[in-house]
This record gives C-alpha cells, sequence and structure tokens, in this order.
C-alpha cells in the first residue's frame, strides 16, 4: 500500500497553472489549495506536464499530497473533449508525441487568430506573447488576458463571448485527437483516463461513451460547476452501472475564473481508485 501512504482529503484534482491557462505559477496554486482546506491536489495544465516538478515541491512542503494530472485535448467533430489524465508516465513515447503535435497546433492557431483579430483591433503577437510564461500551453485565454490588458474587452468571459467565439470569424480550430484516441493514449502511459466537465449542454454520443470505456476510460468528472443537472444524473446512472469513478473538482484557473479550490472535491474512496490504477507515474506524499 506505498502508493496510498498518508493520502487524506479532501482532494480537488482539477486545477491550472501559468504552465496553461492559469494565472499562478504551480507553487502558488498549490498554496491556494492548501489556504483552501484541500490535503490533496492534482496539477492539469492543458497537454503538458511541465509544473509538475514545483508543484510536488510545493505541496508536499505544505503537507499535502500531490497526484500528478494533465488535461488532454480531444475532439469528436465539432466538439472540444477534455481527457484528466493521472498517474501518466510524462516520458511515454505516445503520449509525448501527441501533446508536442497539440502543443504545436495551439501556437500555430494562436497566431492566425492574433493575425486576424490585429485587423479589426489595436493589438499584436507581442501582447499576447507578454500574456504568456515560458514553456506555457499558448490557448485562446492568453489571447483573452491580451484583450484585456489592451482595454478591448472586460474579462476573459466577455473576450470568450465574443472575439474569441467559435461562431466568429476570428476562431480558428485546434488539432486534437479524437476521444477514443486520447483514451488510448493515456491508458498506453499508465494513467487513469476521465472525462472533464463530461455534463454540459450534449452529451457525447452513446456510440463514442461506448468506444471511450472499451478503450479503457476510467469515469467521468460530475462535481463540476460547468455540469447540467440532467445530463450529470444520466452519466451517473452510466457510472453506477459500469462501477466507474466519479470526480468532483474546482477547475481552478486563478484570476482566470471565478472557480475556487475545492468548491467540488472527490471523495476518498475515489482517489484511493485512481491511485490503484495508475502506474506511469506516482503520488508525491508529503
Amino acid at each position: 500500500m506505498e502508493r496510498q501512504r498518508r493520502f487524506e482529503g479532501p482532494s480537488d484534482l482539477h486545477l491550472h497553472s501559468t504552465h496553461s491557462d492559469g494565472t499562478e505559477p504551480p507553487a502558488q496554486v498549490m498554496a491556494a489549495a492548501h489556504r483552501h482546506g484541500l490535503r490533496t491536489a492534482a496539477l492539469t495544465d492543458h497537454d503538458t506536464t511541465s509544473g509538475w516538478a514545483e508543484a510536488a515541491e510545493a505541496a508536499t512542503s505544505l503537507g499535502m499530497t500531490f497526484l500528478p494530472g494533465m488535461e488532454l485535448s480531444a475532439r469528436h467533430r465539432w466538439r472540444s473533449v477534455h481527457l484528466l489524465a493521472y498517474l501518466v508516465d510524462p516520458d511515454d513515447a505516445g503520449l509525448r508525441a501527441m501533446t508536442d503535435r497539440i502543443r504545436s497546433s495551439r501556437l500555430d492557431r494562436a497566431r492566425i487568430m492574433a493575425d486576424r483579430i490585429a485587423q479589426d483591433y489595436d493589438i499584436a503577437w507581442d501582447d499576447i506573447a507578454a500574456q504568456t510564461t515560458d514553456g506555457a500551453t499558448v490557448g485562446r485565454p492568453h489571447i483573452a488576458d491580451a484583450l484585456v490588458a489592451r482595454g478591448i474587452v472586460a474579462d476573459r468571459t466577455e473576450a470568450f463571448a465574443g472575439i474569441l467565439h467559435p461562431a466568429n470569424d476570428y476562431y480558428v480550430a485546434l488539432y486534437a485527437p479524437d476521444p477514443v484516441t486520447a483514451v488510448e493514449l493515456v491508458v498506453g502511459a499508465g494513467g487513469v483516463p476521465i472525462v472533464a466537465h463530461p455534463a454540459g449542454r450534449a452529451l457525447l454520443p452513446d456510440g463514442v461513451t461506448a468506444s471511450m470505456l472499451a478503450a479503457g476510460l476510467k469515469g467521468f468528472e460530475l462535481r463540476h460547476r460547468e455540469n447540467l443537472p440532467e445530463p450529470t444524473a444520466q452519466l451517473a446512472a452510466l457510472a453506477r452501472s459500469h462501477d466507474l469513478i466519479v470526480t468532483g473538482s474546482s477547475d481552478y484557473h486563478g484570476l482566470g475564473k471565478p472557480n475556487v479550490p475545492g468548491e467540488n472535491t472527490t471523495d476518498d474512496d475515489m482517489v484511493a481508485r485512481i491511485i490503484a490504477a495508475g502506474r506511469g507515474s506516482s503520488p508525491v506524499f508529503p
């Protein structure tokens, strides 16, 4: 039981840092989690594991358990699907090749969107680059932050509702694997795949979900502020029938979102199941 020694809750398994689209470095994210009473936390930056070492050191210095994670981008037709990937091997060749490709696509996409927006607004690529840190996974939130800094919009919410909305001509689609391939990559890297905030306006088609389960999907993040009651109930029933893992998380982004660490948490028995199933990396205990 070495992998579960000294593990305790409450646990928040979905937090972001400046290594993707959060506004705080990993150590500050862990400090925020600790201030809100958490005792186990996962850093799940988009398509990168680069913040793990800093987050693990900060968490354990505060007496917390650190659970290594990542939020892997996927896409089904027009719909973005986010897959929380816990305890993966960060050096797995297949997963690393995919995340490298996605991050490259994010950068290309951001540059194209910046060029399009610059035709109508007083903004340049340097404004966007100023909102990122070295090695960060560049995304639309950084463009949003640049728009805020230039006084073009009031906040990220306004940016995403308008200029950065997928229906707008400025928008460029991101390359991402299909959800089944994403699950296979996480499983192949020894990780535990959980669909993030899966119960929004529309569920994935039953056939896609069934294929993801056959590929090794382990569960759903059902306690999340973006989930809606009816689809959440449907996925909860599916989780019960398949004995899946159910998680709850804040999806904390610092000042990038109103979400607060610990506003939703994951039950201890579910965290224990994640730890028991993961084999690509290990929790870091205080």
